[in-house]
């Protein structure tokens, strides 16, 4: 029996996800852990675009932060003096759809060994000389400041913006009833964790010694910690996971 695989990702990116699983032949389903609702400040991101033709660079911690500012945009145009900066594929492709110039966006190596913000300012530190450099960050609420503090330290100013609200999940009955499924049928289920945050959400819940597969070592220990095993790490893609699929 092939195993059904439970993509956890915030609602908006789920429907991508299970399209391209499934035109490579994965039987797969959305649990969302994680609900992205707009920033509770509007005034902040509307000030962040005002503001970006005189800015250098922006960082887009996810594709709901790329989602969430262009909600935001009423229809400017990208200013073509600013990089905007991203971990991973997703996030690239979704700044790429909303007009960004492919040659302004800066991502990890597409061999690099995980997609984070170390690997990251391994492409933008020999960009420039960032010293007096505006950078805005561009993320939900809190996050780590490990990136930014490289900036700082190089001599850019840097600004955190909240572009938008994380909550825990609102199960749907048809998601409790999955819920349900999973507990009585674990083996037949493999989880597939985008975020440590999002496992948080699952506590309580009696689902551990279940296998799952995490996009990336933090969000790997974070499994472990919560009782899931095996968990395989892999590449936040689809072809990625499904290469972990098969080692479970």
């Amino acid at each position: 029996m092939t195993a059904t695989l439970i993509v956890t990702r915030p609602r908006a990116q789920c429907g991508d996800w299970l399209a391209r699983l499934a035109a490579l032949g994965v039987d797969a389903v959305a649990l969302p852990l994680i609900e992205i609702l707009p920033a509770r400040d509007a005034a902040p991101v509307q000030a962040a675009w005002a503001a970006l033709p005189a800015v250098d660079l922006a960082v887009f911690v996810s594709p709901n932060a790329v989602a969430q500012f262009f909600a935001a945009s009423a229809g400017a145009a990208w200013p073509a003096q600013a990089l905007a900066a991203c971990v991973g594929p997703g996030s690239a492709q979704a700044l790429a759809a909303q007009g960004v110039p492919v040659e302004n966006i800066v991502q990890p190596a597409a061999d690099a060994e995980s997609l984070d913000s170390e690997h990251l300012w391994e492409q933008l530190a020999p960009r420039r000389d960032w010293g007096g450099a505006r950078v805005l960050m561009l993320r939900g609420d809190g996050g780590r400041e490990w990136l930014a503090d490289r900036l700082s330290e190089a001599g850019a100013r840097v600004e955190a913006v909240t572009v938008y609200h994380r909550s825990g999940p609102s199960f749907s009955a048809a998601e409790l009833a999955l819920l349900d499924d999973v507990r009585s049928r674990p083996q037949a289920h493999v989880w597939l964790f985008s975020s440590a945050e999002a496992i948080g959400h699952l506590q309580g819940r009696a689902l551990a010694g279940q296998p799952a597969i995490a996009t990336h070592p933090r969000i790997a220990e974070a499994a472990r910690a919560a009782g899931f095993a095996p968990v395989v790490l892999t590449r936040p893609a689809p072809e990625a996971v499904i290469r972990a699929l098969k080692a479970l």
